[in-house]
């Protein structure tokens, strides 16, 4: 746009200056011409006795694209050159255009030829083609827009290698912020330009905010695998008295129910039980999260999903209050740890159990293919609300239809024992209703430790 603008600006100029200099060369020579002609008549004052000197050649020629012509004051053409010179109309004192040529007419003065003396006037015009001077201005305006081109071009060009040169700073400093997002690594170094402006000011307060981040991070790190080890560490540590609580309040509960303890003693130590078991639960929960949770592996072996699902179904089946079963499991085996597995089971089992009025229909099934083994619990109940949705694997969640006995760390389990394998586990809705559960594991071979094939399909209703 600047280059646009010098171009428009300088070639209003010139043009202007060119015309300009046109119209003041054909007013001076106009105004030469009765100085240097000197048109003289013989005795007689007989038109065919009128001489011009210089001829008239001298100023015009179809070469020169020039006319002059001489009238008298009765606008009788006197003499003209060339000959066969197209009219530029009434002879006019100020500048004009006339087909094709720029005019001007002016006086001259007639003498004798033998004395000089002055006997009358004449009118001498003259014109110039303006075609010539147009066609320098056409040069003109083209040079201007060919410069305009070339000089936006070397403008691209040197803009283009000046801004790359002064840009790689800031795109050495986009890869190095690519490559932190990409590795979450705040310990990467941040490239350093060699000179001191404000890409490099810029450099160091991000090398600073990385170091503070690489610092903040460290310790939060530090001070969550304390809280893992103490949380492993204390469940680990309340299994032992737990069990003895247990063990002595399941003696009073027996006594109490063979007539040893009073009513309300014995309605004591049953409901201390009930907390107690429920306690060691928990234990047990915050155990399994906290041993996932600072990467502790537990020995693992092949293990039949079917048989599990075979197992957790019939734990759960007295307590299922009249809620109805089904079993549609195939042979699908996993390197796995066989209690963490069972806990996953049992924990999908009672939350479809929990969360579904009585009569409810529960379907566990297991199926391997691909390389990648399945368990999916579903149900035909009321669904999963689906604000609730994208939270329900998070610890100490717990649905507004929760009937009481849940901590909220069932499918907190779930995903952390999925994952802890290699696997995921995933809520769908179907199209007819409920809830869907499917957990994928890696599967390993179909065998049993014989070598044998695992038995057919079971499926079973328990009720």
């Amino acid at each position: 746009m600047i280059l646009c603008a010098f171009a428009v600006a300088i070639g209003s100029f010139t043009v202007h200056r060119i015309r300009a200099d046109f119209n003041r060369q054909v007013k001076d020579t106009a105004n030469e011409l009765p100085v240097q002609l000197n048109i003289k008549v013989s005795p007689g004052n007989s038109r065919r006795a009128v001489t011009i000197t210089p001829a008239l050649a001298a100023y015009a020629s179809p070469g020169d694209h020039a006319i002059v012509r001489i009238f008298t004051l009765g606008g009788s053409v006197i003499s003209q050159e060339p000959a066969k010179a197209p009219s530029l109309g009434t002879p006019s004192p100020s500048l004009k255009t006339v087909h094709g040529y720029r005019t001007m007419s002016v006086a001259g003065v007639v003498r004798l030829a033998s004395n000089d003396e002055p006997i009358g006037q004449v009118i001498i015009q003259y014109g110039r083609k303006v075609s010539d001077t147009e066609a320098t201005v056409a040069r003109v305006e083209l040079f201007l827009l060919f410069g305009v081109l070339a000089g936006a071009g070397l403008a691209l060009l040197a803009g283009m290698a000046i801004a790359r040169r002064a840009m790689s700073p800031i795109a050495a400093l986009t890869r190095a912020a690519d490559a932190i997002a990409r590795t979450r690594d705040p310990s990467l170094k941040v490239p350093q330009p060699p000179a001191d402006d404000e890409v490099a000011e810029l450099s160091r307060t991000l090398e600073g905010m990385l170091r503070e981040l690489d610092a903040a991070r460290g310790e939060t790190e530090s001070m969550l695998a304390r809280q893992r080890r103490f949380v492993a560490d204390a469940s680990h540590e309340l299994r032992t008295p737990l069990t003895s609580v247990l063990a002595n309040l399941e003696l009073l509960a027996d006594r109490s129910e063979i007539g040893q303890l009073s009513g309300d003693l014995g309605e004591a130590a049953r409901s201390a039980l009930r907390s107690s078991q429920r306690m060691r639960r928990l234990v047990a929960d915050l155990l399994l999260l906290a041993r996932t949770d600072v990467g502790r592996v537990v020995p693992r072996e092949p293990c039949d999903l079917a048989r599990i699902a075979v197992e957790a179904a019939g734990e759960l089946g007295p307590v299922s209050e009249r809620h109805e079963i089904v079993l549609d499991v195939h042979p699908a085996v996993v390197q796995a740890a066989r209690d963490e597995i069972h806990r996953l089971t049992i924990n999908l089992l009672e939350n479809a159990l929990r969360h579904t009025p009585p009569s409810s229909r529960i379907r566990v099934s297991t199926n391997a293919a691909g390389g990648q083994a399945t368990l999916i619990v579903e149900d035909n109940g009321p669904g999963v609300p689906a604000e609730l949705a994208p939270t329900l694997f998070e610890r100490f969640v717990r649905g507004a239809g929760d009937r009481g006995g849940s901590f909220g760390l069932g499918l907190a389990i779930v995903k952390a024992v999925a994952e802890t394998h290699g696997g995921s586990v995933t809520l769908e809705s179907p199209p007819d209703g409920g809830a869907r559960f499917v957990v994928r594991l890696p599967a390993v071979s179909d065998l049993d430790d014989d070598g044998q094939h695992h038995r057919p399909s079971l499926e079973a209703v328990v009720d």
